[in-house]
């Protein structure tokens, strides 16, 4: 293992752990942090049309969040077809390379610093957002169960059902991979100072990981290894652009979100980190397994937490735990060296200043759920920061060209 793999160990926690253990700094491959706290990837559907382009707004949100440790942008679609949703920015045409160009300024202006997540959506969309209204494409033709979310004849958000996609052809799988290749070379012409690539929550890639929605046949089907082939063919032609130590990958063990299940989530997971672990990247990224029941405060399920020292014993370099972390818990994680980074998401929303706010034991911001999705400034670029809160700063950004 290299120096910049090394992981700081910190003695079990107490019962009522110091928060400060979240501020202490750490060594992320070329990086040296500031402190634990990362900011997680959060689709916010409101890039510019035509053509899905990051908005003049969006550099203002992002350098409004430049002090958390690592920003990992919204989920961003390598190409027309890996779009599901809509109003989600894309990282495959030049407007877009431009402006995401200035939204890594912008960050870097404040010395911050920014990883371009890379998406593929898979059968999670739906033709209204597919070029020439073709079918989403999957490893396999299952239908998932919920809905897609597209825009209608009048401009509107609109819920509709999924279709059942097309299965992918063995001979598609190079162009595949050819999609994530173009737009890990975008990134860095953007200036993303890393690329993470998102086989969780039941996108592309994981779809292709989990029994339950890959039936196939073939040498991307059946054992695990054939499961996991296309990550692994995606992250190495990404090594060729990138070096590892500027690559995260993003799982979700145990995951249920976008009807996706394993028959056997240990054997799955616990393979694919281990082989992970061999790549040195900069970092794997889980999405915590016990979310939903540290969300709702209750005691998280053994089987969760024991997929998190299974992956935490399987993979050697950096940890990176997202989801349901109060700072108490998160400070607890960290001590107990369940974790290295502990991602916040949704807290990032409202709150601009979150490791500020974190540091100095101060209140939130509420967050207004309904302004999650599409939009302008209205619950994106308008939540104060402490500073402004005391007129320190000007006030956050306002900007009604959104579209």
């Amino acid at each position: 293992m290299d120096e910049a793999a090394t992981i700081t160990r910190i003695p079990r926690a107490a019962q009522a752990p110091d928060t400060g253990v979240l501020f202490q700094p750490y060594r992320l491959g070329p990086f040296d942090l500031r402190h634990r706290i990362v900011m997680a990837p959060l689709t916010r559907s409101r890039a510019r049309h035509p053509g899905n382009v990051p908005s003049s707004l969006a550099a203002c949100y992002y350098a409004q969040r430049a002090s958390a440790a690592l920003i990992v942008s919204e989920a961003t679609q390598v190409s027309m077809q890996g779009q599901g949703y809509a109003w989600t920015p894309g990282i495959h045409s030049r407007e877009q390379v431009e402006a995401w160009r200035r939204v890594t300024q912008a960050v870097h202006q404040d010395d911050g610093l920014i990883f371009n997540q890379l998406w593929h959506v898979g059968r999670i969309s739906h033709p209204a957002l597919q070029p020439d209204n073709m079918l989403p494409v999957a490893p396999s033709a299952i239908i998932p169960e919920g809905k897609a979310f597209i825009e209608n004849e009048r401009g509107e958000g609109e819920l509709v059902p999924f279709v059942r996609p097309r299965a992918l052809d063995i001979e598609e799988m190079p162009y595949i991979v050819a999609q994530y290749e173009r737009a890990a070379t975008n990134a860095r012409a953007a200036d993303f100072d890393g690329v993470e690539i998102h086989a969780a929550n039941g996108y592309l890639l994981d779809q292709f990981i989990e029994t339950g929605t890959n039936r196939r046949t073939d040498t991307y089907g059946g054992p695990v290894e054939n499961r996991a082939r296309l990550l692994f063919e995606v992250a190495e032609a990404l090594m060729r652009i990138w070096g590892p130590d500027r690559i995260g990958v993003r799982l979700s063990p145990m995951g249920k979100m976008n009807d996706i299940h394993d028959d056997q989530p240990e054997a799955t997971f616990g393979d694919i980190a281990e082989r992970i672990s061999d790549y040195r990247f900069a970092y794997l990224h889980i999405v915590n397994p016990a979310m939903e029941q540290m969300q709702s405060g209750k005691e998280p399920d053994p089987r969760a937490l024991g997929m998190v020292e299974m992956i935490r014993k399987k993979f050697k370099g950096t940890l990176m735990v997202a989801g349901g972390f109060q700072a108490d818990t998160a400070a607890r994680w960290l001590l107990e060296g369940k974790a290295d980074l502990i991602a916040f998401g949704r807290k990032f929303i409202a709150n601009p200043d979150l490791p500020e706010r974190l540091r100095v034991g101060a209140p939130f911001n509420a967050d207004d759920p309904t302004t999650y999705y599409g939009g302008g400034e209205k619950g994106y670029t308008d939540y104060p920061s402490l500073a402004q809160d005391r007129g320190e700063q000007p006030k956050a950004c306002v900007d009604q060209r959104w579209r």
